[in-house]
């Protein structure tokens, strides 16, 4: 009997401290250390314009409808950019449904952007991303865009394209995916530039 007991209380001696180690002291040390080596990345990447309004996080697409902002990836994101619903569309490359939304999405980016009926239209323009909460844009689908911010902000083109350039992000690790604009930044970068009347 007195083995039983010392067995419990070694077992419940040692589930305490585990406890207060990796359920107190071990989240705190990293929340801690995050906060000192990294403290933009911990608290959600969140950009803060000028007046410390928080426009929101550098890592999650926004909708903005407007033609004088640039316009993210679509989202298939619950009702869209809904960073609790994070997901695709999840149609297959046969599927008729994304073939008819492609379609219809190439024809109003077409329209929106001024351009010819046969105009090549980047992919990412018409197609969500796999999370429906990508951040980025191509840099060729933000050129494209580049024509209607300029003319609905009254903006000369050059210093759109200047815009683009500075919010422009390379590849990862210099080599892996292709550069891409983060369009949140671009666009606060842009209301910075020519505030709204």
């Amino acid at each position: 009997m007195k083995t039983l007991f010392t067995e419990l209380r070694t077992s419940l001696l040692l589930m305490i401290v585990l406890v207060v180690l990796l359920c107190g002291a071990y989240p705190l040390a990293v929340w801690a250390g995050a906060q000192a080596l990294f403290p933009g990345k911990a608290n959600g990447s969140l950009l803060v314009d000028k007046d410390g309004v928080v426009r929101g996080s550098t890592l999650l697409a926004q909708n903005f409808s407007s033609d004088r902002y640039f316009q993210p990836r679509s989202s298939a994101a619950g009702n869209g950019y809904d960073a609790t619903s994070s997901g695709g569309t999840n149609l297959g490359p046969t599927s008729q449904k994304l073939s008819d939304s492609v379609k219809a999405a190439v024809a109003a980016y077409r329209t929106s952007n001024g351009l010819g009926s046969d105009a090549p239209v980047p992919a990412d323009a018409v197609t969500s991303s796999g999370s429906g909460l990508d951040p980025h844009i191509s840099v060729a689908n933000a050129l494209i865009q580049a024509g209607r911010v300029a003319k609905a902000r009254g903006l000369a083109p050059d210093k759109i394209r200047e815009l683009i350039a500075a919010n422009t992000e390379g590849r990862d690790l210099g080599i892996l995916g292709e550069p891409g604009v983060n369009v949140l930044r671009l666009n606060v970068a842009l209301d910075r530039a020519a505030p709204a009347k």
